[in-house]
């Protein structure tokens, strides 16, 4: 490795820099997380399996024998890992002239934010992405659809009839996320969590749903999304959905909206023998991806 003597020995100056890593202009916070379920992974590739359950129970006639049910594998979603990475160089001539301090204080900050963007970028094109038949789930389907295959038959996470945000089209979804089933058709209990929406459609979202009475009418009613606390998590905005018309609910559940993060923030330094330059890279890796559609609902809007 070369060795390069400075005023300021870069070496001694790199936990300086490491630590200034992520600080760059003012930043929303994390938003994928409101948006995903963050777990771990160990492995190259995760899968998920999908095990439909039992139907009704049949009636047995008097002296006949049992009827025994089985399970029957489903679909298999697989989240296959992708790699990030990029760096920076610092050049001999910064290094010599004292500015390694000043530029790998900027560059760094600037490779954090780079980072951070990128990711929520690729979260929220899950959603995006949502509508368009071109990017299928596990079952074959987009991943907001009136068609979603099951034993039971199609079951849906949208209106039948796309809609704009409104008081009615909340209510709407509310009610058919309130009406879930099963992959064999039996009621399962999901409940709305919080309504995700678009920078465009921040202002609405909240008249609609924090109104004391109801929302554009002169009707001297309660607001009941406000009155019985529809939205326990609230409402939650992501500058990077695409759509200015898209608007989503998510419910209680598991298995639906998934990130795994295989390998995160591996930032590192070296010295390049021909030029003398440093280098400093950033390595992360991570996957986004839905199992179980029926945790999250939307309309692409009308």
């Amino acid at each position: 490795m070369a060795v390069i003597t400075t005023g300021s020995h870069p070496k001694a100056l790199w936990p300086g820099i490491h630590a200034w890593f992520g600080r760059t202009y003012t930043e929303h916070k994390v938003e994928y997380t409101d948006l995903f379920d963050t777990q771990s992974s160990s492995k190259a590739y995760e899968e998920d399996v999908l095990v439909t359950g039992f139907g009704l129970v049949p009636v047995k006639p008097e002296g006949a024998g049992v009827t025994y049910q089985a399970e029957t594998q489903g679909f298999t979603k697989r989240y296959t890992h992708v790699a990030y990475s990029s760096g920076y160089i610092t050049t001999k001539e910064e290094v010599a002239d004292n500015l390694y301090e000043v530029v790998g204080r900027r560059r760094s900050a600037a490779l954090a934010f780079s980072f951070r963007q990128t990711k929520e970028n690729v979260g929220a094109n899950v959603y995006n992405r949502g509508f368009n038949s071109s990017y299928l789930g596990g079952d074959g389907v987009k991943l907001f659809s009136t068609a979603h295959p099951t034993k039971s038959g199609n079951q849906s996470n949208t209106l039948a009839t796309a809609a704009d945000l409104s008081e009615a089209s909340i209510e709407d979804m509310v009610i058919q996320i309130m009406g879930s089933t099963n992959d064999k058709g039996l009621k399962i209990s999901l409940m709305p969590k919080c309504l995700i929406v678009p920078r465009q459609l921040w202002f609405e979202a909240n008249r609609v749903v924090k109104s004391t009475l109801q929302n554009d009418t002169a009707n001297n009613a309660a607001n009941v999304l406000k009155m019985t606390n529809t939205f326990p998590d609230g409402i939650k905005m992501n500058h990077y959905l695409s759509d200015q018309d898209a608007w989503f609910i998510r419910a209680t559940g598991s298995n639906g909206m998934t990130c795994f993060d295989r390998e995160i923030e591996d930032f590192q330094q070296d010295n390049d023998f021909d030029t003398s330059n440093l280098k400093a890279k950033k390595y992360e890796r991570y996957s986004f991806g839905w199992s179980d559609w029926r945790p999250t609902f939307g309309s692409p809007g009308a």
